[in-house]
């Protein structure tokens, strides 16, 4: 091959890459070109529902395209998951993911999909302290009362959770645990047809996040008579935690976090994480986190990374110590 050729196909090389260049960096200009989809795997009207919709909002704003949110229950937050796991790894189609999904990594045996692996972390959007409710027709207004009730008939009070294998199910579980008491699970599809229940007396109980609870507490049809983690909910702050009422140790909330389809492009994902991370730390954003009850956190990509990693393993053991099983 002459000299000559040798030039010409170097220089018809390295122009082919810097086309390839070009249009990456154009490509990934042009995002977002249309609307962005957030999808929640829980019905409208609970915790997931509300932060995704607070943030989608002002997202849109930011990005200057509609941010659509989509709910896709089922499965203890599982399906929808799954569906995010599967979409284009384009930018386009987010998660608004939970601790559910640590916990349903090792109570469901056949996932479709792997939470660490096939989902990137964008960032965490708050933490909501679990709070232990009961209908007013149980009489009890402590949780010692409770558990006089429990014990004196196992299996007679029931507690609503989100589905089997959610955050909810599990700090019922531990509860029974540490305090030998026996109660009936009943799993929903989400916070709305659970509360609904809960309010009609068709459940006993909840340990359901404070957002979809706490206007039922002011309003006196719910009595909240615990929260689940270390410190008291600034929403709540006369209700003891279960630490406090005797349960030594009880430290159990939920995170709530942004994610993407694994593959998705860093640039792609670190504007998200800028733009999120901006809207949650903001004064308005804190303010409607205050009303609802949640701590907003607008972490890194890999703090919620490692956040992730460690509640699968913490919530492998409890799965584990608690017999929670799911095919």
């Amino acid at each position: 091959m002459t000299t000559h050729r040798i030039h010409k196909r170097a220089f018809l090389g390295a122009l082919a890459l810097a086309a390839a260049g070009w249009a990456s960096c154009a490509a990934a200009q042009a995002w977002p070109a249309r609307p962005v989809s957030i999808i929640v795997p829980f019905p409208a009207g609970g915790t997931t529902d509300v932060l995704a919709r607070a943030l989608g909002q002002e997202l849109s704003k930011t990005l200057g395209q509609p941010v659509v949110v989509e709910n896709k229950p089922g499965a203890g937050a599982t399906l929808g998951a799954d569906y995010v796991a599967k979409a284009k790894a384009d930018g386009y189609t987010l998660l608004m993911g939970a601790v559910h999904h640590t916990i349903a990594t090792s109570v469901y045996k056949k996932l479709g999909y792997d939470f660490e692996k096939d989902l990137a972390p964008i960032t965490t959007v708050a933490l909501v302290p679990n709070v232990l409710v009961v209908n007013p027709q149980v009489p009890a207004r402590t949780v010692q009362e409770l558990l006089a009730l429990a014990k004196a008939q196992p299996g007679l009070l029931t507690y609503g959770s989100n589905g089997a294998g959610t955050g909810q199910h599990l700090i019922g579980a531990q509860f029974e645990g540490m305090s030998g008491a026996q109660l009936l699970h009943v799993p929903y599809k989400g916070s709305g047809p659970l509360t609904t229940d809960l309010l009609g007396g068709q459940i006993s109980m909840s340990f359901d996040t404070v957002t979809p609870v706490l206007p039922h507490i002011k309003a006196g049809k719910l009595r909240a008579l615990a929260v689940t983690t270390a410190r008291r909910s600034v929403a709540l702050p006369d209700v003891p935690t279960l630490d406090e009422a005797g349960l030594k140790g009880f430290d159990m909330g939920t995170w709530f976090g942004m994610l993407a389809p694994a593959g998705t492009p860093r640039d792609v994902v670190a504007r998200l994480n800028a733009d999120m991370a901006k809207i949650i730390h903001s004064p308005d954003f804190r303010k409607k986190m205050d009303d609802i009850g949640a701590v907003p956190i607008g972490d890194t990509p890999e703090q919620m990374a490692r956040r992730i990693h460690e509640d699968t393993a913490r919530f492998a053991r409890l799965v584990k110590d608690a017999k929670v099983s799911l095919d």
